[in-house]
């Protein structure tokens, strides 16, 4: 032990001054490994839907007959998106980003990609590399969106859609698959579900607060429980939906009404049969907050809760609570409608 620690001590004494064995100090050159990248301070970008967003990408110095090319890594085809490239005086934008992104280019060193009215599908993980021949380096940030992760299943019961029809029902209710981070992180803040759902990259997962008998035992441990990568046609599970802010209100009208009507009274304000996403991103943003069971645009009647009491479904804990898809006959409910 005493051997150690005076080897440590020469190795202080040895060390070039103002060098530390804990962290780089600040002001001081990157790693060996990018010459001319800066690396980013804040690696993880967090917006929302429809805002303006920036990923930081600047050089140090300019190489002689240099390329930046901007790419996202796909993780449901492990592939990556070229976005845009550009060689310091011209530039060219490729994919269904194209006419949603520019270089900041607020200085001569600048090749920050800017990403204007983020869309959910945005939300991932991109590369910016500088292309130099034998010297190629990059750096890899991350676009989060701040937003819900939700069970969906259809109205003809669970496990009923494989991994196409999964993606296509998040889409339909103004959402996307989740990510398994966006799914882990909504474990952490305590979603509890039973049933295993698809998520965007293939695999299937369930999420378990209390471990209990018919999720899997009371012997196993909380947390995200995995039955991995399974076939996207065959195999068939729920699916777990993200969704983030809303450009637009979700409101209710009172009544006793059917679907049909539901959907009247909506379209005689202008307005149209909320999704399940957009009531999701009301409860979590806006603090949407009512007792009343009210149609959505799938069928289903559900309703806000923000403040848990006794009188709205008794259950301790906030949420989106669900009556289901009762009959389109029933002329029971109100209905919330979605106003862009």
């Amino acid at each position: 032990m005493h051997r150690l620690l005076l080897l440590g001590c020469l190795w202080l004494l040895a060390a070039p001054p103002g060098s530390s064995i804990f962290q780089r100090p600040t002001g001081t050159p990157a790693p060996l490994h990018l010459q001319y990248l800066l690396e980013p301070l804040h690696p993880t970008v967090h917006t929302q839907r429809g805002a303006t967003a920036t990923l930081p990408c600047v050089l140090r110095a300019l190489p002689r007959n240099y390329r930046v090319k901007w790419s996202k890594v796909e993780p449901a085809n492990y592939g990556e998106s070229i976005i845009i490239i550009t060689n310091g005086l011209f530039h060219k934008n490729y994919g269904p980003l194209s006419p949603r992104v520019r270089l900041r280019h607020s200085h001569r060193y600048d090749a920050s990609l800017t990403i204007t009215d983020v869309a959910l599908e945005d939300e991932g993980r991109y590369r910016c590399q500088l292309v130099n021949g034998l010297e190629d380096e990059s750096i890899s940030l991350t676009l989060h969106l701040e937003g819900v992760v939700f069970p969906y299943q259809p109205s003809n019961g669970r496990y009923k859609f494989n991994y196409h029809e999964a993606k296509r029902a998040c889409e339909q209710q103004d959402s996307r698959l989740a990510t398994y981070q966006q799914l882990y992180k909504a474990w952490t803040e305590g979603l509890d579900w039973c049933n295993a759902g698809w998520i965007l990259d293939g695999t299937v997962h369930y999420p378990i607060i209390n471990s209990r008998e018919p999720c899997g035992g009371r012997l196993l441990l909380p947390g995200v429980r995995t039955y991995g990568a399974r076939d996207k046609q065959k195999d068939r599970f729920d699916a777990f939906c993200f969704t983030s802010a809303l450009q637009g209100q979700v409101y209710f009208i009172r009544g006793h009404l059917n679907f049909k009507e539901a959907g009247q009274a909506c379209r005689s304000h202008g307005a149209a049969l909320a999704k399940v996403g957009q009531l999701y991103s009301a409860w979590k943003f806006s603090r949407l907050d009512r007792c009343d069971g009210g149609w959505l645009a799938d069928g289903s009647v559900r309703y806000p809760i923000t403040t848990p009491r006794q009188r709205c479904g008794g259950l301790p804990d906030p949420g989106v609570r669900s009556f289901g898809f009762p009959s389109k006959e029933m002329r029971t409910y109100g209905t919330y409608c979605f106003v862009g």
